[in-house]
C-alpha cells in the first residue's frame, strides 16, 4: 500500500503518467458489472430467463443463482468473437508495450460499438442522437453515451417481446384451468396451484428450456 501511495508522490513525469493510467485501469474495472450488464447481450438474457421462471409460477426456481450463472455463460458465449477481437487489437499490444492506454481504449471500444450499433433500433438511437444534436455519417461517429443507453432499451423491448410470446401458452393454461374450476364450483382453490403441474409438464414435453435458449442465440 505504501509503494502505491509513493508511486503517486512521484514528480517524475513517466511515474505521474504510470499512476494515472494506473488509477484509470481501477476505474474501469470497478465500471466490469456495468459494462458487463450494459454493453452484453447479459441484459437480454437474463429478463427473457426471468420471464420464463415468472411465466411457470414456480416462484424461485431455477433459483436466481442458476439463472445468472446461465447468463452468463450464455453471454460469454455470444461475446466471444467480440471479446477475442478486444484481446488481439487491444490487450495484446498493451501488454506487448506496442501501444498506450488511450489507444487501447478505443481500440477496445470498438468490436463493442459494432455489435452494439448491430443489435440497436434507429427509433432508440434517433433519440439519444436528437439530444447530443450531431449526425453521425458512420459508426465510427456516434457518441457512447448515445449508443449505450440506446442499446440498452433496445435490449429490454427485445427480451419483453420474447417474455410476451412465453407468457402466451401459460396464460391459456392458466383461464383454462380457471374456467374449469369455476364450472366446477371450486372458487376458493386458487388456480395457479393445479395449473402448475400442467405448465412444468408441457414445458417437458416441448423441451422448452431448449426453445428458449436457441432463440436467444438466434436472436443474435
Amino acid at each position: 500500500m505504501n509503494e502505491f501511495i509513493e508511486l503517486f508522490n512521484q514528480s517524475d513525469p513517466e511515474n505521474v503518467t504510470t499512476s494515472i493510467q494506473l488509477l484509470l485501469l481501477l476505474t474501469v474495472l470497478s465500471l466490469a458489472p456495468s459494462i458487463l450488464i450494459l454493453f452484453t447481450c447479459f441484459t437480454r438474457i437474463i429478463i427473457v430467463l426471468s420471464f420464463v421462471r415468472t411465466s411457470l409460477a414456480t416462484q424461485q426456481m431455477p433459483p436466481n443463482q442458476v439463472l445468472i450463472g446461465l447468463a452468463l455463460f450464455m453471454t460469454f458465449f455470444i461475446m466471444g468473437p467480440t471479446f477475442q477481437e478486444v484481446h488481439q487489437q487491444a490487450l495484446t499490444p498493451l501488454f506487448n508495450n506496442e501501444i498506450d492506454l488511450e489507444e487501447a481504449y478505443e481500440k477496445a471500444e470498438k468490436p463493442f460499438r459494432e455489435f452494439m450499433s448491430q443489435h440497436t433500433r434507429q427509433k432508440d438511437l434517433a433519440l439519444f442522437l436528437k439530444y447530443h444534436d450531431v449526425e453521425p455519417t458512420s459508426v465510427d461517429d456516434i457518441p457512447m453515451t448515445a449508443l449505450v443507453p440506446a442499446f440498452a432499451i433496445s435490449e429490454i423491448k427485445t427480451a419483453f417481446q420474447i417474455g410476451f410470446l412465453i407468457f402466451i401458452p401459460f396464460l391459456i393454461i392458466d383461464m383454462v384451468v380457471a374456467s374449469i374450476l369455476m364450472s366446477m364450483g371450486m372458487m376458493m382453490l386458487p388456480p395457479v396451484m393445479i395449473s402448475l403441474p400442467f405448465k412444468i409438464l408441457l414445458f417437458v414435453l416441448v423441451d422448452g428450456w431448449y426453445l428458449v435458449i436457441k432463440s436467444l442465440l438466434q436472436s443474435f
